[in-house]
């Protein structure tokens, strides 16, 4: 081989050493390429996970430092917590599901008076029987292991029921023990010792009160009593001077015993019905009555007072309401009295009108009655008084007013029992209208049936408005045609139009009721007359008394003027559903008309002598045959021997009260076939009293002082055959 050939060679081996050289760099270059980026990129993550391990590091650095503190204030806690169950009176205790005391604090294991075995570790048996061997516990009448039985059956009930438990010390505890659901028991001991002790007080206090309370209750009833007997003679012998002739001072002097005498019994009643109703023993007895009536019982009682005033008292009943209703009468007449009483005190001229009105529906009516006048009236920054108690409105111009205060407070109280309301507007100087809404279940009877009357035309003559509305009103709904004057003149110019009857009130303009109806019949011969008249009585002795057909009282009750317009009319139209006694001039005359046979015999079982003279006055001009005993051992024996056919029988008396003697003469008529009527005369008027009396055999009940008229009335009724004449027209 040639020089140049392995030169050749050589250079060729040497390009490609090169070459491969050149081949190797590139790719080492491009193996450091990629090594640096996988550097980069290695410490890329690596100085993220230091950031995230440093990030960790503080959380855990921060968690470790909360825990500490979370720690330290749980450790605070329950350091507080347990100072306060220690320092606490009540008692407290954790047992564990095998019932060992966990922990207790200083008030649970005080009572066991540093005994050594009371500490965590011992069990609830151990505890129980503890408190018995060391008497620590008063288990009343059960023996020590009946107690430990029943507080073990107790302990382990799913919810054991609190306990009150008396420790030796006269501590009281109260056991109210809560199971969790592991087992576990946290045990309460409520020191309820103050507790007991204050309940202990009030019942102490209560029974005091009740005593105190029926002490008063019998004081109350005492002194009604005792004031009454006394009020009797005063009051029965005012009335009774009062029907005498007396000079005008002598009369004012009698007036004045006799209204200061009514007076001091309104006083006493508001007083007792104040204290049942402030003890809750006022109740109501419902029983079937007529409410138009009661308006007009109340009426006659205010109707002197209104007549000493010359004031028209006017009543308005809606004529589509019944009359007859539920309630209690008792009740409803007070209410009515007290309102009604009130209206007429304050009012000096002018009127009283009481309007009812309603709704009926479905057997209940929805009464609706206001009482109005034309009196004083109350300033507007007084009406909220005027209910209340002790109260009246405290002005220089009613101070002449005397009262209690009590009437409107216990006619408030007595509407909120009837579960209805009361209420009241007023102008000062101008009048007053008092309200009140109840409703009371209506009777199925009604004992007035409108009819049609043969009277076509009636003429009313009458100054009042108010007045000639209302009889307008009543007489229209029987079909009769009605024209309404005001002045005696235009009643003479309207006679002659044709009226069947006329109706006149007794006070006309220029000439009275009695001269108009006279001057009517001179004109019409045959024309019924009705005088309407607040005294009934002076009227009945008016020399032109026979001018007029009848004489009613003023306000007229509706059902009195159907009838004795009934009684005018043909006797084919009279036809009444049912009769009600009234004694009206008719009645008067038919009761003092001749009759023949015996007396009529009276026993009156009275006492008191002042009381028996008061009783033999007031009856001295009937003719009768009066017999009075003393107690009730001679009321039975003259029942026996006198034969009497009424007894007025008190009630208090010595030997034998009324009620018992009652009782004896009941049994005595049970024989004999023969039952005569038992009026009890009282002075006891306490509620609750009337049916006391009642239930023992007694008919009716007056309370004293005894009314005239009350005694009268019942005598009337009885209307006993083959008996002479009362001469009720010696009565006056």
């Amino acid at each position: 081989m040639t020089l140049a050939h392995k030169l050749a060679e050589e250079r060729r081996a040497r390009l490609a050493a090169e070459r491969l050289l050149e081949m190797k760099e590139a790719e080492l270059f491009s193996a450091n390429r990629k090594l640096g980026r996988h550097a980069r990129a290695l410490s890329d993550r690596i100085e993220r996970t230091e950031a995230e391990v440093a990030n960790v590091r503080d959380e855990n650095r921060q968690v470790k430092t909360d825990l500490t503190v979370a720690h330290q204030k749980v450790e605070i806690a329950e350091r507080r917590l347990w100072h306060s169950i220690r320092t606490i009176r009540d008692g407290f205790a954790f047992f564990n599901s095998d019932n060992e005391m966990i922990s207790a604090n200083n008030a649970y294991l005080d009572v066991f008076d540093d005994l050594e075995d009371m500490k965590p570790g011992v069990t609830y048996p151990e505890i129980l029987l503890v408190l018995t061997e060391e008497g620590i516990v008063d288990t009343e009448e059960l023996s020590a292991h009946a107690w430990r039985n029943a507080m073990l059956d107790r302990w382990h009930s799913p919810s054991p029921k609190p306990i009150v438990l008396r420790f030796w010390n006269g501590m009281y505890a109260k056991l109210i023990d809560e199971r969790g659901p592991d087992g576990d028991v946290v045990s309460l001991a409520l020191n309820i010792t103050d507790t007991i002790r204050y309940e202990n007080e009030l019942k102490q206090a209560r029974h005091q009160a009740e005593t105190a309370n029926r002490a008063k209750s019998a004081f109350l009833a005492n002194m009604s009593h005792e004031i009454r007997t006394p009020m009797n003679g005063i009051v029965g012998m005012a009335d009774l001077l009062a029907e005498t002739n007396l000079e005008s001072e002598q009369q004012l002097f009698v007036d004045t015993i006799r209204n200061s005498g009514e007076a001091l019994l309104t006083i006493i009643n508001d007083v007792l019905d104040y204290s049942k109703i402030e003890a809750n023993r006022l109740e109501l007895r419902p029983t079937v009555f007529d409410f138009e009536q009661c308006i007009h019982e109340v009426i006659r009682l205010l109707q002197p007072s209104a007549q000493d005033k010359d004031i028209a008292l006017l009543v308005d009943y809606d004529l589509f309401l019944p009359t007859q209703l539920v309630g209690d009468p008792g009740r409803i007449r007070q209410v009515l009295t007290n309102i009604l009483g009130n209206a007429v005190k304050f009012t000096k001229v002018g009127h009283v009108l009481i309007s009812v009105t309603g709704t009926h529906q479905d057997g209940m009516c929805d009464l609706h009655v206001t009482v109005q006048d034309t009196g004083i009236g109350i300033p507007e920054d007084k009406i909220d008084q005027v209910f209340g108690e002790f109260n009246q409105v405290d002005e220089e111009k009613n101070r002449e007013f005397e009262g209690t205060g009590l009437g409107l407070a216990i006619t408030k109280r007595l509407i909120e029992m009837m579960d209805g309301q009361i209420w009241v507007t007023s102008e000062d100087n101008v009048g007053s209208c008092f309200g009140f809404q109840i409703k009371l279940e209506s009777s199925p009877a009604d004992d007035l049936e409108i009819v049609k009357l043969a009277i076509e035309r009636a003429l009313i003559v009458d100054s009042s408005d108010l007045t000639r509305t209302i009889i307008e009103k009543q007489v229209s709904l029987l079909g009769v045609e009605c024209t309404a004057v005001g002045r005696d003149q235009d009643a003479i110019a309207q006679l002659n139009s044709g009226f069947d009857l006329a109706i006149i009130d007794d006070m006309q303009g220029e000439i009275d009721g009695f001269d108009l109806a006279r001057a009517f019949r001179a004109e019409l011969p045959e024309l019924a007359i009705l005088l309407i008249t607040s005294n009934v009585s002076v009227a009945e002795a008016d020399p032109a008394r026979d001018a007029v057909s009848r004489i009613l009282q003023k306000p007229v009750p509706r059902q009195h003027l159907y009838r004795v317009l009934i009684d005018l009319a043909p006797p084919e139209q009279k036809t009444p559903k049912t009769e009600t006694i009234v004694f009206h001039t008719a009645n008067r005359a038919q009761l003092m008309a001749p009759k023949a046979g015996r007396k009529l015999r009276i026993l009156a079982a009275e006492d008191n002598k002042t009381n028996q003279l008061v009783f033999r006055k007031m009856l001295k001009n009937l003719d009768i045959d009066l017999e009075f005993a003393n107690n009730g051992i001679e009321v039975v024996s003259l029942y026996q021997s006198f034969d009497p056919d009424i007894i007025f029988m008190d009630i208090s008396m010595p030997k034998k009260d009324g009620k018992e003697a009652t009782r004896d003469i009941r049994a005595l008529e049970k024989t004999n076939q023969k039952r005569i009527p038992i009026i009890a005369m009282t002075a006891h008027a306490m509620a609750g009293d009337q049916e006391t009396i009642l239930q023992a055999g007694l008919d009716h009940y007056l309370t004293k002082p005894l009314k005239k008229a009350l005694v009268v009335e019942h005598i009337i009724a009885l209307d006993i055959p083959n008996t002479r004449s009362l001469g009720l027209d010696q009565l006056g």
